[in-house]
């Protein structure tokens, strides 16, 4: 695996968990969000990653057939989606414009889906990841600039 391989791999980490904390911070400024344009209250996103692989070249007779996918070539996005697993919280509010008037659940307003906590915690993994993909890059350079030195 040459230089330009290992920054290749960790730049595609760095793009991705950009994109995370993007999303992320979209769910926080969105977390009292009570009326969207496809109507009801904002939905969570979430993206969702897939490894990048290439053919294998060389299989390791120590790992499983399952497990040996063949090489790693870093992290894609496969898609943004908006969870629909989680039901909107109810929020007792009679006064609120987006209340719901009749029903048994009248009175309530359907807030986003949305748990501040839990947003501030994927925060921290998506910048501690981009940290530790900003380490790779800036480790395999000085390696390679070492290894540049010895030779020479």
């Amino acid at each position: 695996m040459g230089m330009f391989s290992t920054i290749n791999i960790a730049a595609s980490g760095l793009t991705a968990q950009r994109t995370r904390l993007d999303v992320i911070s979209d769910n926080i400024a969105n977390a009292d969000t009570t009326r969207t344009a496809e109507g009801g209250p904002f939905r969570r996103s979430r993206v969702v990653f897939r490894p990048r692989v290439s053919q294998p070249y060389w299989k390791s007779p120590f790992l499983p057939q399952k497990m040996d996918n063949g090489v790693g070539e870093g992290v894609r996005i496969v898609s943004i989606e908006k969870d629909t697993d989680a039901d909107p919280r109810l929020v007792y509010d009679p006064t609120h414009p987006d209340a719901i008037k009749t029903g048994e659940k009248a009175g309530y307003v359907e807030m986003p889906n949305v748990n501040v906590v839990n947003e501030m915690v994927d925060m921290i993994s998506a910048s501690r990841s981009y940290e530790a993909n900003v380490a790779l890059i800036e480790g395999s350079t000085s390696m390679f600039m070492k290894s540049l030195e010895i030779g020479g």
